[in-house]
């Protein structure tokens, strides 16, 4: 059986970190990517990982300020999130796919239940 549990969310001030962690048990294989939603806002793509952890992709809201990585020994999916902005505030949900490179959230298989993030200005 597929569980993803995700942790690691918070409220931080503008400017501030976090890595947000995703333990994935009854799987292999899987692509794995980050995805949040805001209220009153549809889900969006984050960033995606390859199963072995050599090619990931970003959104462009992201890029730079985000990292995306896996430990395949832990079963565990990482989002490092530096110089947060109040506009990535969300509820943030790991997911597994076939590929790294899929950013529809309905080509992805199986989902976390969210951890939420806020981003005070």
């Amino acid at each position: 059986q597929v569980h993803l549990v995700e942790s690691g969310g918070g409220l931080v001030q503008a400017g501030g970190s976090l890595r947000l962690a995703c333990v994935a048990s009854g799987l292999s294989g899987y692509a794995m990517g980050w995805f949040r939603q805001a209220p009153g806002k549809e889900r969006e793509f984050v960033a995606a990982v390859s199963w072995r952890g050599d090619s990931t992709n970003y959104a462009d809201s992201v890029k730079g300020r985000f990292t995306i990585s896996r430990d395949n020994v832990k079963n565990t999916v990482y989002l490092q999130m530096n110089s947060l902005k109040p506009e990535d505030t969300a509820a943030y949900y790991c997911a597994a796919g076939l590929r790294y490179y899929y950013i529809d959230s309905q080509r992805y298989d199986h989902w976390g239940q969210g951890t939420q993030v806020t981003v005070s200005s």
